[in-house]
């Protein structure tokens, strides 16, 4: 049977720490790898832009030996040129694996429902697993442990935060939310992401106070106050994010050692300022680099023929 990458939520804690010891692997040894997908072709079906995204799977693909395409926005106009279904069941003649970039999550569950081949949830209205789950390495990489830790995510409860919840349960992370009322993150994943942790003597809190959340953080993460499809929304959510701004005054809360993420395109004076993301604290671009490096063990886990 063929695997698809969805959700965080599919993947049991073993694979993830599979994932994250073959990510170790890569970055000490590249040469290794280089043909670890060779003759293989992965296509990128992307209905938002992407800076990290694609680039970072182009290139972890090139590395790996194989190639890689993309598709536009405008290309294919998923959905409305042709449907879904079609666009799945022919690209599944052509290519190994599909990244799709999309505005509903159940476009992903659509896509991997007629597609032969592994799909790759690159972001959707719900998850970006690609992205916590390099967030989260990274935090291992710098830390050395996962399980104990706090991570306090400061702003809007999107598809970041979402899957953010999913993989700091499973790996015995704590994880606090602070976001303003009505902007929470969605409640199946909260009550599911409460569950997992407490199996796991972790926890999950959630706060309409960011001030609150950060105390005693041992991570601070945040992300835009208006992503790519809300810009209608923007007057009224920046008048409503005000107050969860990540600057000195909330960073100096959770403690001289506190690292700061931000999973980028950041929009710096709004929920961030440039003295943080800065910082000597930032990892910002350390988590930027291990998107590419995450991804390729993903790759590597779907694509490559099993031994």
């Amino acid at each position: 049977m063929k695997k698809d990458f969805i959700s965080i939520k599919d993947l049991t804690t073993a694979e993830i720490e599979d994932i994250f010891s073959l990510t170790d692997k890569l970055k000490r040894d590249k040469p290794k790898f280089n043909k670890a997908l060779s003759g293989k072709t992965l296509v990128l079906v992307f209905q938002k832009p992407s800076n990290r995204t694609r680039v970072s799977f182009e290139v972890g693909m090139y590395q790996l030996g194989g190639n890689c395409l993309y598709l536009a926005p405008d290309e294919i106009n998923l959905g409305v040129r042709e449907s879904i279904k079609d666009v799945a069941r022919t690209l599944s003649r052509y290519v190994d694996g599909i990244v799709l970039r999309t505005f509903e999550h159940k476009n992903v569950f659509q896509m991997a429902k007629y597609c032969s081949k592994p799909v790759i949830n690159g972001l959707s209205d719900f998850g970006h697993p690609c992205q916590a789950l390099a967030d989260v390495y990274t935090i291992k990489e710098k830390l050395k442990r996962l399980k104990g830790l706090t991570l306090a995510y400061v702003g809007d409860g999107n598809n970041v935060c979402n899957s953010l919840l999913y993989v700091s349960a499973k790996c015995a992370m704590n994880m606090n939310v602070a976001s303003p009322k009505g902007y929470e993150p969605d409640r199946t994943v909260i009550k599911e992401a409460k569950a997992i942790a407490k199996a796991r003597q972790a926890s999950v809190n959630l706060f309409n106070n960011p001030f609150e959340a950060v105390r005693g953080a041992d991570v601070i993460y945040t992300d835009v106050w208006v992503s790519m499809g809300q810009e209608k929304e923007a007057g009224l959510r920046k008048k409503i994010f005000k107050g969860f701004q990540v600057n000195k005054s909330l960073v100096k809360l959770a403690g001289k050692n506190c690292l700061i993420m931000h999973c980028l395109p950041a929009h710096r004076g709004e929920e961030i300022t440039d003295e943080v993301i800065d910082g000597r604290n930032s990892i910002v671009f350390d988590q930027a680099e291990n998107r590419m490096h995450v991804q390729k063990a993903i790759l590597i886990k779907l694509l490559a023929k099993q031994k």
